[in-house]
């Protein structure tokens, strides 16, 4: 791996705290490769040869089963997957495609597992960084379970419009297809949801959303922490 990527790398979480010596021994054995879009990075069911971190780019897990499939969560920069199936030496659970054109970076998991014994520090980011995206996992669950489609698509463009510094015109980052995957709900569902939006100041116009009155939004949605907050 070219040594001008180790900065991006060393800046996440897991890696902060662990050891130089460790660090180095980790990206010794691992690569960097570019990817153009629409690009299978690993097949759900495939042993976890390698931990991936997505260093520019986008990259799409979904599972499917029975002929249906479904979009689980999108990755983005400088971010990691799937650490659990690393860490248990257990089979993906997901399969990953890129989104764009994507550089990503290949550590391979025999590795990851070795530093992860005798790193206490690194140990403690993983257990970190696992416990993160089990409460991830609940919220998600909350959200699907406990709300009605027009709360979720709502609460959804919430959270979407917090990433855009609380605009009220923002661009959805998720094709509507995928959207609606990632929302439990078929394609014409989730358009008839967006319509069902509008007397709450919703406008869409193609992947452009308006939020004319915030507050009406939020007093129909009732965004919560304990379900919408994925920082803690």
């Amino acid at each position: 791996m070219p040594e001008s990527d180790y900065p991006d790398i060393r800046g996440l979480h897991l890696f902060t705290e662990m050891s130089d010596e460790h660090f180095n021994a980790l990206m010794r054995g691992s690569y960097v490769q570019n990817f153009p879009p629409q690009i299978d990075l690993i097949a759900e069911g495939d042993p976890s040869d390698f931990l991936h971190v997505v260093l520019t780019g986008s990259v799409e897990l979904s599972s499917s089963w029975n002929g249906r499939e479904t979009s689980m969560a999108t990755v983005r920069p400088v971010s990691t997957f799937i650490l659990a199936a690393t860490i248990k030496d257990a089979p993906y659970l997901m399969s990953a495609k890129t989104v764009e054109k994507s550089r990503i970076a290949l550590i391979p998991s025999q590795d990851v597992r070795n530093v992860f014994d005798v790193d206490p520090n690194f140990a403690r980011a993983i257990v970190t960084e696992l416990a993160q995206c089990y409460r991830s996992v609940v919220k998600s669950q909350k959200d699907l379970k406990l709300r009605t489609s027009l709360e979720r698509l709502a609460n959804y463009l919430l959270r979407q419009q917090i990433k855009f510094d609380g605009a009220a015109e923002f661009e959805l980052q998720l094709e509507k297809r995928r959207l609606a995957s990632f929302l439990g709900m078929t394609p014409e569902n989730l358009s008839r949801a967006f319509k069902g939006l509008q007397p709450y100041g919703v406008k869409v116009n193609g992947n452009h959303i308006t939020i004319k009155d915030q507050d009406d939004l939020m007093r129909f949605a009732k965004p919560t922490p304990l379900i919408d907050d994925y920082s803690i």
